[in-house]
């Protein structure tokens, strides 16, 4: 297998296009070769008068000695799993979200046939109770944009981006192609499937899930378990179930599985997490800041990942959504929670982003490990009344927060959050900490992206789910305290959006299969 690294392409063209191209820059003869795939695809616009495509492929060719100055790779092997397990019970994995599901597709695959227990609605009727609620106002608190099939990240920009170096990452994405996403989440740089996409590939991994022998079972909320001789009693809403294996797949807004955690010593851990806003910006403009206005390319809509070293705090971007909304992410009435979300296309007027500060595990006094979450519950709770207690978001122009002042008016910039939003002071949210580093970090920011803190810029409130508040420990079997129960994901403690929290439903199912039976 050849490799082909930094391949400049300045035009628009084929995958096709894109080999013949390399075959011709390395001189390679085209009946040499037996195969090729793209790995990488980025655009480079540190020049903005001379944006290119950045691409890499590995061409496997008949005799590899025939080009010994091209760069050689070996073909990637999959990661073997060996199957142990015996047992006559069906493991359990209480929630849908890309953890809990890629746990239930890895363990199908190998023959074994889970039990899916999920509080909220299958996605098709799912997206009826999130529009609803983006409608009318009227929330279901078991069925909303946190839970439900395929948990919070069906109603994002499904962003398959990671900070994390795994192999399994190539199997994360393949197996989102094999179901029906776009070719090209398995080589671009930024991969991102679109709330669109993810909804109908859900659908077609429950479905292979079942025809596997898997089980799901829907409004069925886990309320608690029971523990005898090695089985596990688990007990839901409307049925009871056994197992001699329980995952945990909760996903961060799982806050009464971590109060029955607590209540029965299973150890956890505070955690550090992130709190903040939500920006708006016009895309365009953050196009013409990233690209420049010269270049000719087909690009897709520009994105931005920043960072801001305070003197105490940390204020980063996360989950920027390009062409996309701000929703409704409340799992609790008399709550806001507020997301991104954009569609594949990513083709709307306005670009948001995440605004978020560190928030320490130490920064709370006593030996609550459920503190930071009761943080969150107070800023959600606060958003609500100062929107006006009745699921409108509060808001505020970027110019009127830095000055601490209540906006009065909206300028060009057309805020996207539904059902309402009301006009407010978004200071008196925050600690005086996460004010000052939000402030400092979004002056930071425009010296980045050009326009950043424009002053009809909105600001929405709040954020507080981005990361879960606690770690539920584990042991190196993947294991809680108790045997057999495996905390797994992002509510967790485990992991940090869709890619990862996929990872890891990979890593459990295979302790569970390859786990001898005692």
């Amino acid at each position: 297998m050849l490799r082909i690294d930094n391949l400049k392409i300045y035009e628009d063209i084929t995958e096709e296009e894109v080999f013949y191209e390399a075959l011709k820059k390395n001189k390679i003869e085209k009946q040499d070769t037996l195969d090729y795939n793209i790995v990488k695809k980025s655009i480079d616009a540190r020049n903005k008068n001379n944006v290119y495509y950045n691409y890499a492929l590995n061409i496997e060719v008949k005799d590899e000695n025939k080009y010994p100055n091209i760069k050689k790779v070996a073909i990637e092997e999959k990661i073997d799993i060996i199957p142990c397990r015996k047992s006559s019970y069906k493991p359990i994995i209480v929630g849908s979200g890309p953890a809990g599901l890629f746990c239930a597709l890895k363990l199908s695959e190998y023959g074994y046939k889970p039990i899916i227990i999920e509080q909220g609605s299958k996605v098709e009727d799912r997206v009826k109770a999130v529009e609803e609620y983006r409608n009318t106002g009227v929330l279901n608190e078991s069925c909303n944009v946190q839970f439900g099939e395929g948990g919070a990240g069906t109603f994002s920009d499904g962003k398959l981006t990671t900070g994390v170096s795994s192999p399994l990452i190539k199997e994360v994405l393949d197996t989102f192609y094999k179901f029906g996403a776009p070719k090209e989440i398995t080589y671009i740089n930024k991969p991102h499937i679109g709330t669109d996409n993810l909804r109908n590939i859900i659908v077609n991994m429950r479905k292979y899930i079942e025809e596997k022998g898997g089980e799901y079972y829907f409004n069925t909320k886990f309320l608690d378990y029971e523990k005898k001789d090695g089985v596990f009693k688990v007990i839901c809403n409307n049925k009871t179930f056994e197992t001699d294996t329980l995952v945990l797949a909760i996903g961060h807004s799982g806050r009464d599985t971590y109060k029955l955690l607590k209540s029965k010593n299973i150890p956890m851990n505070r955690k550090n997490f992130s709190v903040g806003l939500r920006i708006e910006h016009k895309q365009k403009k953050i196009n013409e800041s990233q690209y420049g206005t010269k270049t000719k390319l087909k690009l897709p809509p520009a994105e931005y990942k920043l960072v801001y070293h305070g003197k105490d705090r940390t204020c980063y971007t996360f989950c920027m959504c390009p062409g996309g909304e701000v929703i409704a992410s409340s799992s609790e009435n008399g709550a806001i929670v507020t997301n991104g979300m954009s569609s594949f296309k990513r083709d709307k007027e306005n670009a948001n982003g995440a605004l978020l500060v560190n928030v320490l595990a130490t920064d709370f006094s006593g030996n609550d490990v459920l503190a930071g979450m009761y943080f969150q519950e107070e800023l959600e709770q606060k958003a609500f009344k100062l929107g006006g207690s009745n699921n409108y978001a509060p808001i505020q122009r970027v110019e009127d927060y830095l000055n601490n002042r209540k906006s009065t008016k909206i300028g060009e910039i057309i805020p996207t959050y539904k059902p309402g939003y009301t006009l407010a002071n978004l200071n008196e949210l925050f600690p005086e900490y996460i004010n000052k580093t939000l402030k400092e970090g979004i002056i930071d920011f425009d010296k980045k992206i050009h326009g950043f803190a424009t002053p009809d810029a909105i600001l929405t409130g709040v954020e507080t789910r981005s990361s879960a508040p606690i770690t539920i420990l584990r042991n190196d079997e993947l294991e809680s305290s108790e045997k057999n129960l495996y905390p797994c994901g992002e509510g967790a403690g485990y992991a940090g959006g869709i890619t990862t929290a996929a990872i890891d439903g990979i890593k459990i199912a295979k302790k569970i299969i390859e786990k001898i039976d005692s």
